[in-house]
């Protein structure tokens, strides 16, 4: 079986989000058994020397309605997969992948649509079988390999429904899409085209990264408008549980930290608490550590933690903060945090950063909104951090209350009773019990590093599912 998994971000050449990690650790684990090609764009920013990655004697012309645009190809190898890159002036001249602080690329509609398109013309010339696909951003490759390659096999995960590809009905045109597609059946949605729609409706099978979440989004709650969409397509929708990158994020080898450490010897990981805490200006580093990593959102919950954040800071822990986003929030959160010595916020993001606050931190709060699967609480439970989530999407497939004892899912944490700020300084509360509890304390983190969170799992379950098609 020969697999193209195509994405429009892969760690360690482009990474906005979840989708890199996933993108780089799936295929990766799916090579062990099957014939996997990756392919994503090769955006101006992505240094081509230091990733190594060499021109192909491939390039070729696409035609989206009246244009033709020159498109050639790059390759490299990452974790064992080898790795296409797609190199297109409209599509890969750009800062960031998808847009600026304030606003996505205005020709995002082209830019992906010309990704989409030759991803297609990439499967036919690497004679693939099935050909997966990620997000709105490849989404228009399903209705193209309907046209192009009708025996070609497509699976589509949505890794966010909020994230759709709404464009004006002018890029039919300028995407030479035929109007028949344009219907509430096809890629129509209030007027405009929907990237995401074409995904679920022209592909073989439709994937979610949580059980939980696949079933979610059939509710208005979570469907994001397309809850009933959805649910037309439900008999071919599945809920996979991703992983993470074991070797990535395992802190016994761990480059980035100050002290490696494992179950075993969790002696070192106090020791990367001190450390982070001398570095960040936190004063007493036998206090409770609680650690925010992420994107400065309303979906990530970080409203209700900077609502917070006035009763959290009068309590006895230390609070370190690590994301950007909405700049609102950060100025919240600036001003939250401005006479306090126990509270540290960093701007921006740092992959290497973030591995040392997972290793320094006793708790990762994690109240998300909605979650469809969440690899922070992965993350930290393979560090040995007790992640505090809401009971939402894969933070419920993942994460049990450490009183709950029916469920058989591996990874315990702090649950939520709801999404409030008074129920987040209640979570706080029960932490700080906990960690005075220290030989419980330290059996729950222990347990947790012994869960196995990799891909192999979910490796296993796409497998079937390709073999079903």
């Amino acid at each position: 079986m020969k697999l193209l998994f195509a994405a429009a971000e892969i760690f360690p050449y482009a990474k906005t989000g979840g989708l890199a990690d996933v993108s780089q650790a799936l295929p990766s684990t799916l090579a062990k058994q099957i014939d996997v090609l990756s392919v994503m764009p090769l955006y101006d920013f992505i240094d081509r020397e230091k990733f190594a990655l060499t021109a192909m004697n491939e390039s070729f012309q696409i035609t989206l309605g009246n244009d033709i645009y020159e498109v050639s190809l790059f390759e490299g190898m990452n974790q064992g997969v080898r790795t296409l890159f797609v190199y297109e002036v409209t599509l890969c001249h750009c800062v960031t992948p998808y847009g600026n602080k304030n606003a996505d690329y205005l020709s995002n509609d082209l830019r992906f649509g010309i990704f989409s398109k030759t991803v297609v013309i990439l499967a036919q010339m690497f004679e693939i079988d099935v050909l997966h696909l990620n997000d709105w951003h490849t989404a228009l490759a399903a209705l193209w390999a309907k046209e192009i390659l009708p025996e070609l096999q497509v699976v589509f995960t949505i890794h966010n429904l909020a994230f759709q590809g709404h464009f004006p009905r002018e890029s039919m045109e300028r995407l030479g899409l035929r109007e028949h597609y344009f219907t509430p059946e096809g890629i129509e949605f209030w007027g405009e085209v929907n990237f995401m729609k074409a995904g679920i409706a022209y592909s073989d099978i439709v994937t979610t990264v949580s059980p939980s979440y696949a079933k979610e989004i059939l509710l208005p709650e979570f469907g994001c408008g397309l809850e009933g969409f959805i649910q037309v397509h439900s008999p071919k929708l599945y809920g996979i549980l991703n992983g993470i990158d074991t070797v990535l994020f395992d802190p016994l080898i761990d480059p980035a930290l100050r002290k490696n450490y494992g179950p075993g010897k969790l002696a070192n990981k106090k020791s990367n608490k001190i450390l982070f805490c001398e570095e960040h200006g936190l004063k007493d580093a036998d206090k409770l550590l609680i650690v925010f990593i992420g994107r400065f959102t309303e979906q990530k919950g970080l409203d209700i933690i900077i609502e917070a954040l006035p009763k959290l800071l009068t309590m006895k822990c230390n609070i370190a903060i690590l994301g950007e986003g909405d700049e609102s929030m950060a100025e919240a959160l600036k001003i939250a945090g401005k006479n306090y010595d126990n509270f540290s916020i960093q701007f921006g993001y740092d992959e290497s950063l973030s591995h040392r606050m997972y290793a320094a931190a006793d708790f990762l709060l994690m109240p998300s909104r909605f979650e469809p699967c969440g690899l922070n609480q992965l993350i930290s439970l393979r560090y040995g951090t007790i992640p505090i989530v809401n009971d939402v999407g894969g933070l419920h497939d993942s994460v049990r209350d450490i009183d709950d004892t029916d469920r058989s899912v591996c990874g315990q944490g702090i649950v939520l009773s709801k999404l409030s700020s008074n129920a987040i300084v209640k979570s706080v509360k029960h932490a700080q019990q906990l960690f005075a509890l220290t030989k419980r304390f330290l059996k729950i983190s222990k347990a947790n590093m012994q869960c196995d969170v990799s891909f192999e799992e979910s490796a296993k379950s796409y497998l079937k599912l390709y073999r079903k098609l």
